[in-house]
């Protein structure tokens, strides 16, 4: 349901819309793959060169949770608070699961459901996201099948009890709580490739299949699924949340069909700067596809956390495709860009371990942080701008950042106008917690007046729904919960997700 707008490929056939959904986005079979490391240390980080050929192979998702698309109660009509801490804490309302519900539900899954307490808790109270819920789950149950799937949400409806659909629990926006409690249905189970289609390039997953497994799978068949999220995301959850990562640049985000790759990293002494090469490189027409921005504190983080010893300057990582001619010669054009923008040098290395190596640390970025601060929180959020305002964007968001008293980095996939922020904060300081929240409101809105949007690639889950009035206006968010109502009568689906509770239609 309405996944056809995410994907430029796409084949659904359904019994109901929660069977056989079926998701195509392309992957890659190899090329030659070549990272550049510009450093003004050229001894330090040196250029990366190697080759790996990925063919492109369509993703075919066969799942029930991912028609269960975040929505709102249609009932509710209050009003927004607007400084309250609701974005930290997410209310809801709550009632008592009937026996009967709980007979079915163990008759459909027998030992793969659980009352436990503990599971309850770790399902409610998940630790990636800033967001938290005053509710758990009351039940939560493991499905084998699109079958138990499906037998488990026409229960939950019949009963008018909300459901919520659990993936790799990577979502940094609430999308996994429960404040209403009610049936979490985790996926983790369905983690099968059902079938490989080598000539078509094309594959069947479940959606508890994590995209790092599915890569696994499909390297002896010279194939790979290109986007890359971060560490334990699942194919159900990215499609959820429309999942980007560093090589969208390339090959698009889940919604897209794409081929393969090539990278480079560069250092400069001004993030601007560095925003600045990503977009000219953009306009240069070169076949990029990643482009990664750390901004200098990013990369003290990653030093201390893995014992390196980068250059503490905002940094860019690139990764293109072609042949070893045509890399070398895409390399050339961006050291020529990168120079014109205080960027330091390119230096060539070919060992392919270091170059796995540092698109490790890239991708551990998250927790590089915590070795500044181990017994602190983070608040994580992301916007996305038009490609033109990336630099203005991530200029006044890190002079709002470099100014606050809390440790914030900045990471962007510069190439399609995302940016990251992780702001470190103390959990017992009031002070802290709500600093931490107008440095996310400042970044917001800075992107909503650059015609942006207040969230790239996280999705809204809890933690974004106050803004999308601003962002869409109140006549769009009237036409989509009168389109959830339609669908979802009963408002079983993962409710108070996405439209905020004061629309009312």
């Amino acid at each position: 349901m309405a996944m056809s707008s995410w994907f430029s490929r796409l084949r659904c056939s359904s019994k109901c819309f929660f069977n056989s959904l079926a998701l195509r986005t392309s992957v890659s079979r190899k090329l030659v793959r070549t990272q550049t490391t510009i450093n003004s240390e050229s001894t330090r980080n040196p250029f990366l060169f190697w080759s790996r050929s990925l063919l492109p192979i369509a993703l075919a998702v066969s799942a029930g949770s991912l028609a269960l698309h975040p929505q709102s109660d249609p009932s509710l009509c209050e009003a927004p608070s607007v400084n309250s801490r609701a974005e930290l804490v997410v209310k809801g309302s709550h009632k008592e699961v009937p026996r009967e519900l709980i007979d079915e539900l163990k008759a459909i899954c027998q030992d793969n459901m659980t009352l436990d307490y503990e599971e309850r808790y770790n399902h409610g109270k998940p630790q990636n996201s800033f967001h938290k819920a005053v509710n758990i789950p009351d039940v939560v149950v493991f499905p084998r099948s699109e079958e138990q799937v499906s037998k488990i949400v026409n229960s939950c409806d019949k009963h008018k009890v909300p459901i919520v659909p659990y993936g790799g629990a990577t979502s940094l926006e609430g999308h996994t709580l429960s404040p209403n409690g009610g049936v979490c249905i985790d996926m983790s189970l369905m983690n099968r490739v059902k079938a490989l289609h080598v000539e078509d390039m094309d594959v069947v997953v479940e959606p508890g299949v994590g995209w790092m497994e599915l890569n696994e799978y499909l390297e002896p068949y010279g194939l790979f699924f290109p986007l890359d999220p971060g560490p334990g995301a699942t194919i159900g959850g990215m499609c959820a949340t429309r999942c980007s990562g560093s090589l969208a640049v390339r090959y698009g985000t889940m919604r897209d069909n794409v081929i393969s790759l090539k990278v480079a990293v560069c250092n400069f002494p001004t993030v601007k700067d560095a925003a600045d090469v990503a977009i000219a490189t953009m306009l240069s027409g070169i076949q990029v596809s990643r482009v990664e921005l750390l901004d200098e504190v990013q990369v003290r983080a990653i030093n201390i956390a893995n014992g390196k010893s980068l250059p503490e300057t905002p940094t860019l990582m690139f990764e293109f495709i072609g042949t070893e001619a045509y890399s070398r010669e895409q390399t050339l054009i961006v050291k020529k860009i990168a120079s014109e923008h205080n960027g330091s040098d390119f230096v060539f290395a070919e060992d392919p371990e270091t170059k796995k190596e540092l698109w490790k640390m890239r991708k551990e970025a998250l927790w590089a942080c915590f070795a500044m601060e181990p017994n602190f929180e983070a608040m994580i959020s992301d916007v996305c701008v038009p490609l033109s305002c990336l630099a203005e964007l991530i200029s006044r968001s890190k002079q709002e950042l470099d100014a606050s008293e809390l440790i914030c980095t900045v990471i962007a996939h510069a190439g399609d106008g995302n940016f990251h922020t992780v702001i470190l904060f103390d959990p017992n300081n009031e002070e802290h917690r709500q600093e931490a929240q107008r440095l996310n409101h400042f970044m917001v809105h800075t992107a909503l007046s650059m015609e942006g949007t207040c969230t790239g690639e996280h999705g809204v889950g809890t933690g974004k729904m106050k803004y999308l009035e601003q962002e869409l206006g109140m006549e769009a968010l009237k036409t989509m919960k009168r389109i959830k109502a339609a669908l979802d009568p009963n408002n079983t689906m993962n409710p108070g997700k996405l439209i905020p509770s004061h629309v009312c239609f």
